[in-house]
């Protein structure tokens, strides 16, 4: 039996991708089951969407809060809970504990977003990019700011695809990559730049994101990881730039985790 596990994006090869990405083209999916819901934080988009999605497909939903931050042994909470769910969504800090449990169980687990992985975050956004732009693996995806839970997930799907993609960052953040070209200045042209909120603690005005460096990317199109911070990671207000991908750009998240949730619970054959 085959069982998904999507605690990063290293667990999915581009075909699978791609299998996700189709259903989320459909809006009329369902799936049955109860699914084992643990959402650590605020996430208030993740949150609504993953709720929804859970509604439209037609799944029922326990809240299980805090689920990993039990002391027990992970093989011990799949082996009680594992007969009462289908599958789980849960959003947790501890990427290690999270992927644990994964292992353990025999259902399904999607990651809602860990400290070092948001995979789903990623497939949405990949999705946009996909249905907007044609062929992913053609577009030139441009990574802005230092290497966060989102930036990684990039790096994992540029991985996957087995394309590459620019990321500009301060030369302390640059790493070893096969499918990731680091630089320090923004000199490469790319279709579309990805930015995300700064890691707590972290303050370099150097690189918070203008017109300037938009221009000289060759003005492509802007996408901020919300929550965004102007005069943080952006140094002016994205939603006054002709290239922002806009707030409904995110409705993707709606359509992939619905995607997601029934290509996980169908796949297990």
């Amino acid at each position: 039996m085959f069982v998904v596990k999507i605690i990063d994006l290293q667990d999915l090869t581009a075909q699978q991708i791609l299998d996700i990405w189709a259903l989320a083209r459909f809006p009329g999916l369902s799936a049955a089951g109860t699914v084992g819901w643990s959402f650590e934080g605020n996430g208030i988009r993740t949150r609504t969407t993953f709720i929804q999605a859970f509604r439209q497909l037609g799944l029922e939903y326990i809240e299980l809060p805090n689920l990993l931050k039990s002391q027990e042994r992970v093989s011990d909470l799949a082996g009680y809970l594992d007969p009462y769910y289908s599958a789980y969504v849960i959003r947790e800090a501890n990427h290690q504990r999270l992927r644990d449990f994964a292992e353990a169980s025999n259902r399904p687990v999607i990651n809602a977003m860990s400290a070092t992985e948001h995979p789903c975050e990623v497939l949405s956004d990949g999705f946009y990019i996909h249905s907007r732009f044609g062929d992913i693996r053609n577009v030139r995806i441009g990574l802005w700011g230092p290497v966060t839970n989102v930036m990684k997930s990039w790096h994992e799907l540029a991985g996957s695809f087995g394309m590459c993609i620019e990321h500009f960052c301060d030369a302390q953040w640059h790493q070893e990559h096969p499918n990731v070209r680091f630089s320090d200045v923004s000199s490469q042209q790319v279709d579309i730049l990805i930015t995300d909120s700064w890691p707590m603690g972290h303050v370099d005005q150097r690189w918070s994101l203008t017109p300037a460096h938009l221009a000289a990317l060759g003005e492509p199109v802007l996408l901020p990881t919300p929550p965004f911070n102007i005069g943080q990671e952006l140094g002016f207000d994205p939603v006054g730039y002709a290239g922002f991908a806009g707030y409904e750009q995110k409705t993707a998240l709606l359509a992939v985790q619905r995607a997601v949730m029934a290509y996980a619970l169908s796949a297990d054959t």
